[in-house]
C-alpha cells in the first residue's frame, strides 16, 4: 500500500513538473516572438542593402510580402510562428540569404557545446571538491583562501576575465592564441589540428570555468558548513565514527543536494552566459552567430537562438526538479 502511494506521488510529481515545463516553453516562444518585433528597424531594408542600384519602395514592399512581414502580427504571424516551431521549422535567415535557421544553429552548436561542456566539467570537479573540503575544514587556511578567491571570481563578469586572460597569456606572454578556433592553414583531421583546436579553446574555457568554480565553491562550502552542524553528525561522532566515515556516509550526500540542483540549472544558464565570452575570443559558436544576427536584425535567427537558450534553461530546471525529487523524497 505504501509503495502504491509512493508511486502515485511520484507520478503526480512528474506530471506536475512536465506540465509546468510545457507551459513555460509556450510562454517563452510567445515572448520570443514579441521581443524581436519591437526592435527598431525594418528587416526588409536589410535584405536590399547590398543592392548596387537605388531601391524603389515597391521592392521593399515585395520583400516584406515575400517574407510574410506585411501580415498582421496578431494573430497571423504569431500563429504561423508557433505552428512552424512545433513542427521543427525555425524559418529562413534574412542575412544568410534564405538558409535554414536550424542549419545555421547546428553548425555553430558543437563549438559552444565544447566550450561549455569542458568548462562545466572542470568547474564541477574543482569547485565542488574544493568547496566541500573548505566547508568540512571550516576556519582553516584553505577555507579562508578558497572563500576569498571564490567570492572574487563569482562577482567578476566572465567576459572581463576573458579580456584579462587575453592581455596576459595571449598578447603579453604569447602562450595561447586569443582569437578564433583554428590557426590559418590548419590540417583537418590530424593530431596537429586537434592540438591547435585545444590551444584556441584553452583561454575561453578558463574564462567560463573560473566564474563557475567560484560559484560552486561558495555553494558547496555553505552546504557542507550547514551539514556538519546537524544533530545526526553529532550523533555519528558520538558513535565513534571516523572523520572519513562521517564524511562519506552522512555529510557528502546531504551536502550535494543543493550542489546537484545548481549543476543542472547551470547546464542551461551557462549556454547563455558563454555568449559574451565567445564574443571576446571570436569563438565560432552560438555567441558569434547571435552578434551577427543582432547587427543584421535577422529576426528568424535571433528567434531560433533565444528559443534554444530559453528551452535549455527550462529543460535544465525540469532535470533539476526531477533530480531533486529523486534525491530528497520530501519534495515529492
Amino acid at each position: 500500500m505504501a509503495a502504491d502511494v509512493q508511486r502515485g506521488l511520484t507520478s503526480r510529481h512528474i506530471i506536475r513538473v512536465l506540465s509546468r515545463a510545457i507551459v513555460t516553453l509556450l510562454m517563452v516562444a510567445c515572448l520570443n516572438f514579441i521581443l524581436f518585433r519591437v526592435i527598431p528597424g525594418d528587416p526588409a531594408n536589410m535584405l536590399l542593402e547590398g543592392a548596387r542600384v537605388s531601391v524603389a519602395p515597391g521592392q521593399i514592399d515585395a520583400q516584406r510580402q515575400r517574407w510574410g512581414l506585411d501580415r498582421p502580427l496578431f494573430p497571423d504571424q504569431v500563429v504561423d510562428y508557433l505552428s512552424a516551431t512545433l513542427h521543427g521549422d525555425l524559418g529562413y535567415s534574412f542575412k544568410f540569404r534564405g538558409r535554414h535557421v536550424a542549419d545555421l544553429i547546428l553548425e555553430r552548436l558543437p563549438a559552444t557545446i565544447a566550450l561549455v561542456g569542458l568548462a562545466q566539467f572542470i568547474a564541477v570537479v574543482c569547485g565542488v571538491m574544493l568547496g566541500l573540503y573548505a566547508g568540512w575544514r571550516r576556519g582553516g587556511a584553505v577555507d579562508h583562501i578558497a572563500t576569498g578567491v571564490s567570492l572574487a571570481l563569482y562577482s567578476t563578469p566572465s567576459f572581463w576575465l576573458g579580456m584579462i586572460l587575453v592581455v596576459i597569456f595571449s598578447t603579453g606572454l604569447g602562450w595561447f592564441p586569443g582569437y578564433g578556433a583554428y590557426s590559418p592553414g590548419g590540417t583537418s583531421g590530424s593530431v596537429d589540428w586537434l592540438l591547435d583546436y585545444l590551444l584556441h579553446l584553452a583561454l575561453p574555457v578558463t574564462a567560463v570555468a573560473l566564474g563557475l568554480i567560484g560559484q560552486y565553491v561558495v555553494v558547496a562550502r555553505a552546504a557542507m558548513s550547514e551539514v556538519v552542524t546537524e544533530d545526526y553528525m553529532v550523533t555519528a561522532r558520538a558513535k565513534g565514527l571516523t572523520n572519513s566515515q562521517m564524511l562519506m556516509r552522512h555529510a557528502f550526500r546531504n551536502a550535494m543536494l543543493p550542489v546537484i540542483t545548481l549543476i543542472t540549472l547551470n547546464l542551461g544558464y551557462v549556454v547563455a552566459g558563454a555568449i559574451t565570452v565567445e564574443a571576446v575570443f571570436a569563438w565560432p559558436g552560438i555567441g558569434g552567430l547571435t552578434v551577427e544576427a543582432l547587427n543584421a536584425r535577422d529576426y528568424p535567427v535571433l528567434q531560433g537562438i533565444f528559443l534554444l537558450l530559453g528551452a535549455s534553461i527550462v529543460v535544465a530546471n525540469l532535470v533539476a526538479d526531477l533530480a531533486y525529487g529523486l534525491l530528497d523524497p520530501r519534495v515529492r
